[in-house]
């Protein structure tokens, strides 16, 4: 069992507030956060952001022991995603994460790869705890 911190000061408002994010291992400290950054196009981060990098962190490792299990090397593994924060009976929810993979596995069986992608994209522990539609798509170089 693994444990990770994080801890976030708000000051205010929802509109006229800010924050600060830090994790426990101080990869980010005091990244600051607010309305702007979240609904606008205001500097810093927000939390659909920070969940879009945790869910392409671990989809991209999951997907590397699937490939792995199945004895395909795959020297370079790039995942973009994308989530999607809509209104949905009448408050906020992050509705879809989106993954987007380039995968080049140099010989590898495209079948194989293909499976590899969708238990990945289903079983990763971020894609588990997601309560939301989570798609993909896979650009192969084999």
């Amino acid at each position: 069992m693994t444990t990770n911190t994080a801890k976030v000061h708000w000051n205010g408002g929802i509109k006229d507030g800010h924050g600060r994010i830090s994790t426990g291992r101080d990869v980010l400290h005091e990244v600051p956060y607010g309305f702007a950054s979240r609904f606008e196009d205001g500097p810093n981060t927000n939390p659909e952001e920070l969940i879009a990098a945790a869910h392409a962190a671990c989809f991209s490792m999951a997907l590397s022991k699937e490939l792995g299990d199945r004895d395909i090397n795959a020297p370079a593994i790039e995942t973009d995603c994308e989530i999607t924060l809509d209104q949905k009976d009448g408050d906020f929810a992050i509705t879809k994460s989106h993954l987007k993979v380039d995968l080049r596995a140099p010989g590898a069986d495209r079948s194989t790869a293909e499976e590899a992608v969708e238990s990945a994209a289903k079983n990763c522990p971020v894609s588990k705890l997601l309560n939301c539609e989570i798609t993909h798509e896979a650009h192969y170089d084999v």
